[in-house]
């Protein structure tokens, strides 16, 4: 009977799918219009009603449109399996119009019934919430869906991490400039969004208007979703996602991903993909609940729930090394700046984000860690040890700086013991993520001259820091030992450092260090009222990624503006790009001239 079923509908498999095809396209744009309008634009209760409605309409599509799919599935039972998120949303779909077309009410009023001690418009929030979360999902689905041809475009790999974050940019950029997303009259100004979007898509942190006043709790959602895609890199998410791989990576998108990870195999680099994600929200979990326990006496939330928020805001804040905080004068604010266990956990989480998800995943995953217990002489990676001992004595040198220039200065009125401890936190923040808990404005220049180099070297490859990475500042410099020293070979923990990976440490130091140049003179020539040094500042914080500011960014003309906007955009994908470039051999290489003699030095 099924087979005989199966025969009469296979002659209009094809057509029918189209259709389907067709129909979920129209339905999924007027989904994403709806989540738009919804989230963007002032609710009444007339134009929510009418929305509700065509929601209903919409989801009644996509419910009819997935039992088509399953009929025309010839092994129907798998397909529910391995859509079966997608099947319980339909089946709850289907119950809700069944239930009110033969009872003509929805849930929400069989359930206000049961629960009488909880308002209907209580309900009718939780039911809002439930149907943009399902929106969201399937709007998701849709897109990891077509994400899954991405592998059949030619272009260079490169291309597809800056296109990544120009479309999370653009998006970010669209969606801040919505009614509903700030408190400005009419909505946001289009730089200050544009530039809002850069900052948290780039998890660098610099603010040009107050995030926590001039942005409502929509916009807040808004940019703590930015610095999430922006800190795993959206590319994670569309290019790479799981289902990507099952469609086959081609190898110069499995390179790519091999350089952003910083992993040692092509294999090791898709396994690794997968594991990202989860590390990265196991740690966000763990940040965000150490923080909500973590908050000062002083601090005081209207309800839990905005805790709760400010909690996983701040969480995920600190393990992208975004910098950005729903407080006024940042960590700065007086009711936290004297909450230093708040500080530690913030540090910690900043250092976890910043050595790298490789590191994390060799030198802090379960397996990992069974297989040392197993057996004692397992050692790091090489690539662990140079991120965890290289930040280790970074923040060591940058800790014992501070703590010594600013003692009679910033660290004036603190104990010692406080004192250590804000010397620590702004060593680690300086580096990568541009939180702040003293006034910059007050630094003394030496200060402020030995941070630019700490953020210039920046974080560890494949984290969610910026800057030159450590691993490339160490390779420069035992090269540099092994010239002076007159070695013909670079070595770096009994293993031997190739040509390869020098140039392009060199390369790496060189476009950076030219690129800041060029800019510091632009910015010297169209903000000539601002003194060189807090140029200097403004321009490498934004280039690293790192955030922190010695209160200008908002004081900046037009032109300065998009300085430090390309700056973020450059800074974040432009060593990347350029590693990913010299990865790439495009020609044969096979010959060599004959050697030159020149004079160095």
């Amino acid at each position: 009977m099924l087979e005989r079923f199966n025969q009469f509908i296979y002659d209009t498999k094809s057509s029918v799918l189209g259709i389907v095809g067709f129909i979920s396209t129209i339905a999924t744009m007027a989904t994403i219009g709806l989540i738009i309008y919804v989230v963007g634009f002032p609710a009444t209760a007339e134009n929510m009603t009418f929305i509700e409605k065509v929601m209903d309409v919409v989801f009644q599509v996509f419910a009819i449109t997935y039992f088509v799919k399953v009929i025309y599935s010839f092994e129907r039972i798998k397909f529910i399996k391995e859509t079966i998120y997608e099947a319980i949303l339909m089946v709850f779909i289907l119950i809700t119009a069944i239930g009110h077309a033969l009872f003509s009410q929805d849930i929400l009023h069989t359930l206000t019934g049961y629960f009488s001690h909880i308002s209907a418009e209580s309900f009718r929030e939780i039911y809002q919430i439930i149907i943009t979360i399902s929106m969201l999902y399937i709007v998701g689905q849709k897109f990891v869906k077509a994400s899954s041809y991405v592998h059949l475009l030619t272009i260079n790999p490169a291309w597809t991490f800056i296109l990544s974050f120009i479309l999370l940019i653009s998006l970010g950029t669209g969606l801040l400039l919505l009614p509903e997303m700030s408190t400005h009259a009419g909505g946001a100004n289009l730089l200050d969004a544009f530039f809002t979007s850069v900052s948290a898509s780039c998890v660098t942190g610099l603010i040009v208007v107050d995030t926590a006043t001039y942005w409502t709790m929509k916009g807040h959602y808004v940019l703590l979703f930015m610095m999430q895609f922006g800190g795993i890199g959206i590319v994670s998410f569309a290019a790479f996602f799981t289902s990507f791989m099952r469609h086959g990576l081609g190898i110069k998108h499995q390179v790519a991903m091999q350089e952003f990870l910083d992993s040692e195999s092509l294999s090791s680099a898709k396994n690794m993909l997968r594991k990202v994600i989860l590390i990265t929200l196991l740690i966000e979990s763990l940040a965000a609940t150490l923080l909500f326990f973590t908050w000062g006496s002083q601090v005081e939330f209207t309800h839990l729930g905005q805790k709760i928020f400010y909690s996983i805001f701040h969480g995920v804040s600190a393990f992208c090394n975004a910098g950005f905080s729903l407080f006024t004068d940042g960590l700065y604010q007086n009711i936290i700046r004297e909450s230093y266990l708040f500080q530690v956990v913030i540090a910690c989480a900043i250092i976890i984000g910043s050595i790298g998800f490789s590191t994390i995943q060799d030198v802090l995953s379960p397996k990992k860690l069974r297989e040392r217990i197993q057996k004692p002489w397992k050692d790091w990676e090489l690539g662990s040890k140079i991120s965890i001992y290289t930040s280790a004595v970074l923040i060591l040198i940058g800790m014992l700086l501070f703590f010594s220039i600013e003692y009679n200065n910033t660290l004036g009125e603190l104990t010692f013991f406080e004192k250590m401890i804000a010397s620590f936190f702004q060593s680690v923040t300086t580096r990568t993520a541009g939180f702040n808990t003293l006034d910059f404005g007050e630094f003394l220049q030496p200060t402020l001259i030995f941070m630019i180099l700490l953020m210039f070297i920046g974080a560890s490859s494949g984290s969610t820091g910026g800057g030159i990475k450590t691993s490339t500042f160490l390779l420069i410099t035992v090269s540099a030992i092994a010239t002076i020293r007159g070695k013909k070979n670079v070595d770096l923990g009994k293993r031997h450092i190739s040509n390869d990976l020098l140039f392009k440490a060199f390369s790496i130091f060189a476009f950076a260090a030219f690129y800041n140049l060029m800019m510091i003179f632009v910015l010297s020539i169209v903000e000539p009222n601002i003194d060189i040094i807090r140029i200097v500042f403004e321009q490498v914080s934004a280039f690293a990624t790192v955030g922190l500011s010695t209160g200008i960014t908002a004081e900046l003309s037009l032109v300065g503006k998009i300085i430090i906007i390309f700056s973020m955009f450059f800074g974040r994908i432009g060593t990347l790009t350029l590693a990913l470039a010299l990865s790439t051999r495009v020609e044969s290489t096979n010959y060599k001239y004959p050697n030159a003699h020149l004079l160095i030095g």
